[in-house]
């Protein structure tokens, strides 16, 4: 892959305060994107800012909470008056609620994942294809779980919001492919050294997962690639 495949491209990476998000964020900027950051915590994406800087690539923060009512439009309409196109979208934030039975579900958590999960994934689709269908080669890839279509004991909630988050990207994948220019992807980044998913299994040892970068580098390696709307994989190997 060439060093700065992607100069002159925006991308906007959500979740980009960490973990997979920011390893994103500085691989795209790496290969010559422009980057914007999105997260809830703006002094850590002002360090991923800074860390992209050092390494002599380019990013903007933009820090909202994607649970915020018309956040996501207030974010799209910041962008939309600084850049003219969007090419790359990577809706990599999500929220874990506890795990633990249905019937134990507490309804005010899992109505916060529903809202950064779902209703967020819509909101980002919703605002941004407009300046997506400006860019000629718009690609979209969502970061999801097996457990959307591989159900488990005890991770209905998140399981039930990452299901209903793959739908909304296979329906908008379908909606578009013949219209604009503008591809979907799915992919399940597998079990990888995060906070979400120390959380998700205390007793795991971290050193036995692959890195955010590893996933990172092929998401990188993907919206290289002509890959046809509705695209999905899982990233499995260390």
């Amino acid at each position: 892959m060439s060093e700065k495949q992607f100069s002159d491209e925006v991308a906007l990476v959500t979740g980009a305060s960490r973990g997979i998000g920011a390893a994103t964020a500085m691989a795209l900027a790496e290969a010559g994107a422009h980057v914007i950051l999105t997260a809830r915590d703006a002094k850590a994406l002002e360090e991923v800012e800074e860390r992209i800087h050092q390494a002599g690539g380019t990013a903007t923060i933009a820090p909202v909470d994607l649970a915020e009512p018309d956040g996501i439009a207030r974010l799209a309409s910041a962008v939309s008056q600084r850049w003219d196109k969007l090419d790359i979208l990577v809706i990599n934030a999500a929220l874990l609620p506890q795990l633990g039975p249905v019937t134990d579900i507490d309804q005010q958590a899992f109505n916060k994942a529903l809202t950064v999960n779902v209703l967020a994934t819509q909101a980002l689709l919703a605002n941004f294809t407009p300046m997506m269908k400006k860019s000629g080669n718009a690609r979209v890839i969502g970061l999801t779980s097996s457990v959307a279509t591989a159900p488990r004991a005890f991770w209905g909630a998140y399981a039930a919001t990452k299901a209903a988050f793959e739908v909304l990207l296979d329906c908008h994948a379908q909606e578009t492919k013949n219209i604009a220019k503008l591809r979907v992807a799915i992919v399940n980044p597998g079990a990888t050294r995060t906070q979400m998913r120390a959380r998700a299994y205390p007793g795991e040892d971290p050193a036995t997962l692959k890195g955010p970068e590893v996933v990172a580098a092929r998401l990188v390696d993907l919206l290289g690639e002509q890959f046809e709307s509705g695209h999905r994989e899982s990233v499995n190997h260390s």
